[in-house]
């Protein structure tokens, strides 16, 4: 499927709704607490088998990122909604089959193997495309359409919760649940493979070169990206951002409840899914505020905020979280804010190191640490709150550990961050190859091709050439 080339006076502002169609959609992955009581219930699950198919998800979601991004980039942004679009509704109509036969295994292949791969292509599917339509503002642009994917879950929750309601919460309820879900999304991701739509291409002129090389600025290619100090550091930066972030999300219910249950004005269950949905909002704003926001001040300053002041958050809920209940829920939303803003701004990070050529594939090998988080951050807190509910602790005391260990993912992720550098000029890519030595690794028209340190710490004011600036 050859990707849709824009007709002359199309506007790049159809673009952002078409990725959201799509990243409200599989958003749907942070709504699966919805399924886990009945689904508990109807087949004698354990808490952590009824997190199995979640889990599955986001690890898929990080591995077929990684592995597909390379196809994602050579067949275009339709191609790689459509797969998302089978991917993502097949395993809901896979997961119908089980619950309708109460075969578990069905439910955790399908929404977490064939979904998760639905997940991670879906995912990046719209990222490069946005970038190049956006050139002058990439943060805005990645954060609107992966603000969907935090926001997915404020409507799936009611949605899917009603429904349970209403075909009840047995297998034959949840079955028909996940079958909705399954068509319905089917429907409306379609919606984005229509309407996307890439950048024409600048005219070349003859003589000039093609490829890679007619692009202006640092250009590096997925393969050498690997390669680079710039790459793991930031990969280091995202999984520690994530794991902390993951963390609090994952516990959010049963967290507060805790930490408030022996005061005078303990959390009801009702009090604490309304927590649940406002930490969803704050995910979703702070991927397009955040995001935004690096635009003006630069990737790796709004990055020094999300680490350094999402510590300090951690280190006052657990010093006085117990103490005032607007003040856990401010440092809860804050600290939200900044993991959806982490994912946002990702993009755009890349995009500055390592330029548009093949930024999608690079963002695809970048999300593997989702991948590690998904897994690390919610066994962090639950391993630590139930060895201390094991030792006789109760309260607050069943999360001090595990929020000290977020402090210093954070420290560590700070100092990573801190770490980044322009990439050496041997990485960068003229005609398409990797090139080395003195003088080489320049592109075609873009001086020196190295960005020195202040661009990397606020917005690069100059375009990429990849596309015209449309307007």
């Amino acid at each position: 499927m050859s990707p849709p080339v824009a007709s002359p006076g199309w506007s790049r502002w159809l673009v952002p709704p078409a990725a959201l169609s799509v990243h409200l959609s599989i958003g749907q992955a942070y709504a699966w607490s919805v399924f886990k009581p009945p689904l508990e219930s109807a087949l004698g699950l354990s808490g952590t088998q009824s997190a199995l198919p979640f889990q599955l998800g986001i690890v898929m979601l990080g591995l077929s990122a990684a592995f597909g991004g390379t196809l994602v980039e050579r067949n275009g942004p339709r191609w790689a909604m459509t797969v998302a679009l089978c991917c993502f509704s097949s395993g809901f109509l896979i997961s119908a089959l089980g619950a309708a036969t109460s075969q578990y295994w069905l439910i955790v292949f399908g929404y977490g193997f064939i979904g998760g791969i639905g997940l991670g292509i879906g995912y990046i599917s719209p990222v490069s495309t946005l970038i190049k339509w956006f050139p002058d503002r990439p943060g805005m642009a990645t954060g609107i359409a992966i603000m969907g994917f935090g926001g997915g879950a404020l409507i799936a929750s009611p949605w899917s919760a009603q429904m349970l309601e209403s075909f009840g919460g047995d297998t034959s309820g949840i079955a028909y649940a996940f079958l909705v879900h399954g068509l319905a999304y089917a429907v409306f991701m379609a919606l984005g493979v229509l309407l996307i739509r890439v950048p024409r291409p600048p005219a070349v002129s003859e003589g000039a070169p093609a490829g890679p090389a007619a692009l202006t600025g640092v250009q590096v290619s997925a393969r050498s990206a690997l390669r680079t100090p710039q790459f793991w550091c930031l990969w280091i930066v995202l999984c520690m951002n994530v794991t902390a972030g993951i963390g609090i999300l994952e516990k959010a219910a049963p967290m507060i409840t805790d930490f408030f249950k022996e005061t005078s004005t303990p959390v009801s269950i009702s009090a604490a899914a309304g927590f649940v949905a406002l930490l969803s909002a704050g995910n979703m704003a702070g991927r397009i505020g955040w995001s935004s926001l690096s635009d003006v001040i630069g990737r790796k300053n709004v990055y020094r905020l999300y680490l350094g002041i999402g510590a300090l958050m951690y280190l006052l809920i657990a010093w006085v979280g117990d103490t005032s209940k607007p003040l856990f829920v401010i440092c809860a939303l804050v600290i939200l804010s900044f993991y959806g803003g982490g994912f946002a701004t990702a993009p755009a990070y890349l995009k500055d190191l390592f330029g548009t050529y093949q930024v999608g594939a690079i963002h695809g090998r970048l999300l593997t640490a989702w991948s590690l988080a998904g897994v690390l951050g919610p066994l962090i807190v639950n391993w630590v709150a139930d060895r201390e509910e094991a030792a006789g602790k109760s309260g607050p005391g069943l999360y001090g550990l595990s929020l000290t260990i977020m402090i210093g993912l954070l420290v560590v992720g700070f100092v990573a961050n801190e770490l980044i550098r322009p990439v050496d000029a041997r990485h960068h890519v003229t005609g398409g190859a990797p090139t080395g030595g003195a003088g080489a690794g320049k592109v075609h028209g873009a001086g020196s091709g190295t960005p020195d340190g202040e661009t990397l710490d606020r917005k690069t004011e100059e375009t990429d050439g990849t596309a015209p600036r449309p307007q």
